[in-house]
């Protein structure tokens, strides 16, 4: 089987220089990709396309083939092809009936011939000669050159003919590795992922950048989203996965920091590390999936304020899209599942946020943080080769939820203190108030035959910390979710 790739339309009018660079990374990542269904596979490089040939005959692993294709980014068009040595125009249409006389039955046509070389015959010859035999013998409605229900393709490059039998779309962009790398803030929603996405397809190598607040069990979604996202769309390049340990970091804002300031900070605080990470891996941009006036953090001025912290390239590329679109995006490229089962855990820094911050007040804040518990973030950051990650065990831990107390269970309210003073937890049972932030400090306190339940309100973080807490301690531990 034989397949044409069309370059995405942007790289047809590059420099010749760049033009080579980018064909040449274009196929190296389609080899790389098609070897996993055939080590065979041979991809031959032209000035306007690439020729793939394979031997492979199973019409499922081809059917893998041409979608694997399809999401390589760089390419416009997927065609399959039948090559035949060239013959004269009157001939052609003998090599084209047996590929479309199936679909031309009872529709309209309009033949489409494209022609590289010398020739005694023009396009046009072709396509009134093939057009002609096509409507007497496919059984066509007819010929129509403006709006045909179906499109007969034809390929004359020299001395041979392609006939195109399906026509598949790509998605455009430039090839993976054709632009300089960067590290993209992931946190597994629905925003940040697409934002990774549209780094990748317009050919940045994206590394990705998880800051861990919510335990192993938003680790491991995070994980299998970034793995989603390179297995489909990151054409196999090296990339890494970096973990930073983030819940100490933000028990100090909890603890230290105003109310309407924490937010704004805790995403200067990411910047920050991320800066660092970059500049040890030689990087030049973060790329976050912030949307303006989204959420209270996502103004322009609280934007202009996180970034101050960051001489680095800060972009966004979904920056001015709804989030209708970007949860339209994230059903297409197929990361909606995953977030749509992930936490939304930063719910807890959103008290009567600011929506207008001032810097000089964000900096007054900042110093209240003692800047040891950052670094002693960075240090913990775990750098992991995303290919690996298949390698790891991505199993979930399973807690059990319950709406009515336990006999002898203790309670423990989890909920930030404000929380607690407004709406006190009043139940039959012993209660213990501990803030999630405090929890995991205070867990070798807590009596080892005990049974606790876990409550925040929501059911969401009791779950997050209550899985993390049984794995770490062994304490036998369960969520009250009235």
């Amino acid at each position: 089987m034989q397949y044409l790739v069309k370059y995405f339309s942007e790289i047809a009018i590059k420099s010749k220089p760049v033009r080579r660079r980018f064909v040449s990374q274009l196929t190296e990542n389609l080899r790389a990709v098609l070897r996993e269904f055939d080590p065979a596979v041979v991809v031959h490089r032209g000035w306007d396309k690439l020729r793939v040939e394979t031997g492979e005959t199973d019409r499922e692993v081809l059917a893998c083939m041409v979608e694997a294709m399809r999401n390589t980014p760089g390419i416009t068009y997927v065609l399959e092809i039948s090559k035949y040595p060239l013959c004269q125009p009157g001939e052609i249409a003998g090599k084209v009936l047996p590929v479309y006389a199936a679909r031309l039955r009872g529709r309209t046509f309009a033949v489409r011939c494209k022609r590289t070389g010398e020739h005694d015959f023009t396009s046009v010859d072709v396509e009134r000669e093939v057009g002609a035999a096509l409507l007497a013998h496919a059984g066509a409605a007819g010929v129509d050159l403006r709006h045909p229900q179906v499109t007969v393709d034809l390929e004359i490059s020299h001395r041979d003919l392609y006939v195109v039998g399906r026509r598949h779309r790509g998605l455009g962009g430039y090839p993976v590795g054709s632009v300089d790398p960067v590290l993209s803030l992931i946190s597994g929603g629905f925003d940040s992922p697409v934002a990774s996405y549209l780094a990748m397809k317009r050919g940045m190598r994206t590394h990705f950048l998880f800051f861990n607040l919510g335990g192993r069990d938003h680790e491991i979604g995070v994980k299998e989203v970034a793995l989603y996202l390179w297995q489909k769309y990151g054409c196999r390049q090296r990339v890494l996965f970096i973990s930073v340990p983030f819940e100490e970091v933000v028990a100090e804002l909890l603890r230290n920091v105003q109310d309407s300031q924490m937010g704004v900070i805790l995403k200067r605080m990411m910047l920050r590390v991320g800066d660092r990470l970059a500049e040890d891996l030689e990087i030049d941009a973060l790329v976050t999936g912030e949307c303006v006036a989204q959420v209270s953090s996502q103004t322009l001025r609280n934007l202009a304020v996180i970034d101050r912290v960051t001489d680095r390239l800060v972009l966004r590329p979904v920056i001015a899209t709804d989030k209708e679109e970007i949860v339209r995006m994230a059903a297409r490229i197929g990361t909606e599942a995953f977030a749509a089962n992930m936490p939304e855990y930063c719910g807890v820094i959103s008290v009567n946020p600011t929506t207008r911050a001032r810097l000089d007040r964000v900096v007054a804040e900042e110093a209240k943080f003692d800047m040891a518990i950052l670094e002693r973030a960075i240090a913990g950051a775990r750098r992991t080769r995303i290919d690996r990650l298949d390698e790891e065990e991505l199993s979930r831990v399973e807690v059990e939820v319950l709406a009515v107390p336990l006999a002898g269970a203790t309670i423990i309210d989890i909920r930030h203190p404000d929380e607690v003073e407004l709406a006190p937890l009043r139940v039959h049972a012993p209660v213990e108030t501990i803030p999630f932030y405090e929890l995991h400090g205070c867990a070798s306190q807590l009596p080892a035959d005990g049974t606790y339940m876990l409550y925040c309100g929501r059911g969401v973080m009791s779950r997050l910390h209550a899985s993390h807490l049984r794995e770490s301690s062994g304490l036998d531990v369960k969520v009250y979710a009235p």
